[in-house]
C-alpha cells in the first residue's frame, strides 16, 4: 500500500506539541513529486555503469484495480479492458529488454509485484507476466522471496494457484476493515463474507506469509469496532498485519476538526499496537508488525542496495539516480500516462525520463530517515562505516531535538523488545508513533522546495 500527502514546504517540527503527528507517509526518500524531466535524458547503460548490480530488487508495477477506494492516491486505474492489459504487458516486456540491456548479468535476490492490484489479471495473463519476468529478464523468481499484493475481489482460486506455483512467498491483502459499514465509509464496497471467503482461499494455497491491512481513523470507526477488526484479523494468525492511519479526512464527526481527528487516529493507533504486541507480534514499523522469527530478505538493504522497476509507475534506484515514468493521481492523467507507456518504442525504455539525482548529502539523508523509521533504528557502525563520520556529525541538531522531545534515544531496546541494542540510534515508542511527523520533518531542504513547486495531477 502507497500513500499519504507529501511533506508540507515548511518542515514541521515534530517535537512540538502543536505539531500534528500525520503530516505524510514515508514510504521512500525522496517522494516521488521531488522527481523531475531529465534534460538530456541519460542512457541506462550509463546510469548503471559501476553500479553493483549482484543484489538487486525487482519490482513490477500493474496499475489496474476492480475499483478506486476513497482512500487511495495511487497510480492506478479502474475497469481496463482486456485489450489494454494485453497492450501493457506488451510493453513491459519490450521496457524489460531494454534494461536487460543495460545492466550487466544482474542477481535479483527479491521481487515483489504491486499496482494497483496485481491479480485484477486473470490467471493467463499473471502466467504471461512471470513468463516474460523470467525469460527475459533472467530472474529465477522461484528461488527469491517474492511479494504480491491482492485484493478480495481478485483473490480468486485460479489466480493464487498461478501465483503459488510461480514461487510467490508473501501474499498482502487490503482488507481494511471487518466491518460492512465502515469498508462502505471508506468507499471500498466489499461485506465480510468476501474478505472471509478470500482469506480462505489464501490459506488453502499455502503462501508462506499472508500480510493483512487495516485502516483507523475511517468515519465512524471507534475503539471498539477497532478491536473488533483487529480480532477478526488476528484469527486468521497472519504472520504480518500492517496498521495504515486514514489520510483522507472524513466529511462528517472527527473530521471537521483536525485536532480531534488526529488525537483519535493515534487512540486508535496506540490500541493496535499494544492489542497486537500482547498478541505476540513483534514491531517493526509504525505500521508493521510480525510475528517473531521472520523477517526481510537477507541480502537486500533498502539503505544501500539498487531497485530495478518495471512498469509505468515503477520507480528505479541506482545510488546517485532515483527515476522513473511520469507520476500522477488523478484518473484521467493516470489514463493518459497509462495510454503513452503502451505505445512506446522500444528505444524510449532505454533511458531515464524523469529522476531525483542524489549527492552525498542526499544519500546520507536517506540512509537517516529510511534507518531511523524503523523499530531497530540506526546502526552507528554502519552509518559511519558508509559515510567516513558518525550520524551527528551530519544531523547533530537534528537528532538532539528529537532526544530532547522524548521521541529518541540510544542504545534500547525497539518498543515491545526485551534487552538493550548497543551501537543502535532508535526512536522510542512515541517516536514510532510519530513517524508520519518525524520523517518529513527530516527532508532536505532541496527535496521539500521541490515538492512544494509540484503541481498536482
Amino acid at each position: 500500500m502507497d500513500g499519504g500527502p507529501g511533506a508540507p514546504a515548511s518542515p514541521p517540527d515534530a517535537t512540538s506539541p502543536d505539531a500534528g503527528p500525520y503530516q505524510g507517509y514515508v514510504y521512500a526518500y525522496p517522494h516521488k513529486t521531488a522527481y523531475r524531466p531529465l534534460d538530456p535524458r541519460p542512457p541506462l547503460a550509463e546510469v548503471w555503469a559501476g553500479e553493483p548490480v549482484d543484489r538487486l530488487f525487482l519490482y513490477l508495477h500493474i496499475p489496474f484495480c476492480e475499483m478506486r477506494c476513497g482512500f487511495c492516491n495511487l497510480f492506478t486505474r479502474t475497469g481496463a479492458p482486456a485489450e489494454l492489459v494485453d497492450a501493457y504487458l506488451g510493453a513491459l516486456e519490450r521496457q524489460a529488454g531494454a534494461v536487460r540491456d543495460a545492466l550487466n548479468a544482474p542477481r535479483f535476490v527479491a521481487a515483489a509485484i504491486g499496482g494497483g492490484t496485481p491479480t485484477y489479471l486473470d490467471a493467463a495473463e499473471l502466467t504471461r507476466m512471470f513468463d516474460l519476468t523470467e525469460r527475459v529478464m533472467g530472474a529465477d523468481l522461484r528461488a527469491v522471496p517474492m511479494a504480491v499484493e491482492t485484493s478480495p475481489a481478485t483473490a480468486t482460486a485460479d489466480r493464487l494457484a498461478v501465483l503459488a506455483e510461480r514461487g510467490t512467498t508473501r501474499i498482502s491483502i487490503g482488507v481494511q476493515s471487518f466491518v460492512d459499514a465502515e469498508a462502505r465509509a471508506a468507499v471500498r464496497p466489499q461485506r465480510r463474507q468476501e474478505v472471509e471467503t478470500a482469506l480462505g482461499r489464501i490459506r488453502e494455497a499455502g503462501f508462506e506469509t499472508l500480510n493483512l491491512d487495516l485502516i483507523y481513523g475511517i468515519d465512524g470507526q471507534t475503539e471498539a469496532s477497532w478491536r473488533y477488526s483487529l480480532d477478526a484479523a488476528l484469527a486468521w494468525k497472519p504472520e504480518e498485519i500492517y496498521l495504515y492511519p486514514l489520510y483522507v479526512r472524513p466529511l462528517t464527526g472527527l473530521g471537521r476538526r483536525a485536532r480531534d481527528w488526529d488525537d483519535h487516529r493515534l487512540t486508535l493507533y496506540r490500541q493496535g499496537r499494544d492489542h497486537l504486541l500482547a498478541a505476540g507480534y513483534e514491531q517493526i514499523s509504525m505500521r508493521m508488525f510480525r510475528l517473531p522469527g521472520r523477517s526481510s530478505p537477507a541480502e537486500y538493504s533498502c539503505q544501500s542496495d539498487g531497485m530495478v522497476g518495471l512498469g509505468c509507475g515503477a520507480r528505479s534506484y541506482t545510488s546517485h539516480l532515483h527515476y522513473s515514468h511520469e507520476y500522477a493521481v488523478g484518473a484521467g492523467q493516470v489514463r493518459a500516462i497509462i495510454d503513452d507507456y503502451v505505445r512506446l518504442a522500444p528505444g524510449e525504455f532505454a533511458v531515464a525520463n524523469v529522476g531525483f539525482r542524489l549527492d552525498e548529502e542526499e544519500r546520507r539523508r536517506r540512509h537517516l530517515i529510511q534507518s531511523l523509521l524503523q523499530a531497530d533504528g540506526l546502526d552507528h557502525a554502519a552509518y559511519r562505516a558508509r559515510f567516513g563520520a558518525g550520524v551527528e556529525a551530519h544531523f547533530g541538531e537534528e537528532l538532539e531535538r528529537l532526544t530532547a522531545g522524548g521521541l529518541l534515544e540510544r542504545d534500547a531496546p525497539p518498543p515491545g523488545g526485551e534487552g538493550a541494542r548497543p551501537g543502535r540510534l532508535r526512536l522510542t515508542a512515541e517516536g514510532l508513533a510519530r513517524s508520519d511527523a518525524i520523517g518529513p520533518a527530516l527532508f532536505s531542504g532541496r527535496v521539500r522546495a521541490l515538492m512544494a513547486r509540484y503541481e498536482g495531477r
